[in-house]
C-alpha cells in the first residue's frame, strides 16, 4: 500500500526541516566557542621591576666572651653584646646548638633574656648564660655554640653574633669561651 503523494512531500519536508534545524544547532554551537579579539601579541609596551628581600641587621659582639666559674660552681658563659640600630632587647632571640656538621640552632630553652642580660648604660648589654641550661647539651669535650638574633616583626631574622663554649671537665672546671663572629 503506498501513500498518497501529499504525506510523502510533508514528510520530506519534515527531514529536510530537521537536517536543516540540527545544521544550524551544530553551526551555532560550533561558532559560539571561538572568542575573537582585538588584543594582539605583538604590543611594544615593556615592564621592569624588581624585588629583594629585608635584611636585618646582625647583634654585634662588643668584647670576648668569658666562662666564668667559682670552683666548678654556678659556671656561666658572659657574653658582651649589643643589639642592631633601631633593635632593643626584646627583638633578640637567643639561640643554641653544639657545633658540628649538621648542627641547627634552636631557640634555647628556660631561658629569659630579660632576666639574665645587664644593660651598660651605653646601649650594650652583658648576658649570662647559666651552663645548666646548656647540661643536655655539653657533654665532655662538646662545645656550644650560643648566638643572638634580631628578629624582625615579619618574623625574618638576622644573622647571629655568636660564640663557642666548652664546659670543660666535671662542674665547669676547665671550662673555656670565645667569638665566633
Amino acid at each position: 500500500m503506498t501513500q498518497p503523494r501529499r504525506h510523502q512531500s510533508l514528510r520530506s519536508r519534515r527531514i529536510r526541516a530537521l537536517i536543516a534545524g540540527l545544521f544550524l544547532v551544530m553551526l551555532v554551537l560550533g561558532l559560539s566557542g571561538v572568542r575573537s579579539t582585538m588584543a594582539g601579541w605583538t604590543g611594544s609596551d615593556k615592564a621592569a621591576g624588581s624585588f629583594s628581600a629585608a635584611t636585618i641587621p646582625a647583634p654585634a659582639l662588643t668584647k670576648s666572651c668569658e666562662f666564668r666559674s667559682v670552683l666548678g660552681l654556678g659556671a656561666r658563659v658572659r657574653v658582651y653584646w649589643k643589639p642592631p640600630a633601631g633593635y632593643q632587647l626584646d627583638d633578640i632571640v637567643v639561640k643554641a646548638s653544639t657545633r658540628g656538621l649538621g648542627s641547627v640552632l634552636a631557640p634555647l630553652t628556660g631561658f629569659s633574656l630579660t632576666s639574665n642580660t645587664t644593660s651598660n648604660g651605653d646601649g650594650t648589654y652583658t648576658t649570662d648564660v647559666p651552663t645548666n641550661l646548656l647540661g643536655g647539651l655539653l657533654g665532655l669535650g662538646t662545645e656550644l655554640e650560643i648566638a643572638f638574633v634580631a628578629e624582625h616583626e615579619s618574623g625574618w631574622q638576622s644573622k647571629s653574633a655568636s660564640v663557642a663554649s666548652n664546659a670543660g671537665l666535671l662542674g665547669g672546671i676547665g671550662g673555656n669561651c670565645r667569638n665566633l663572629t
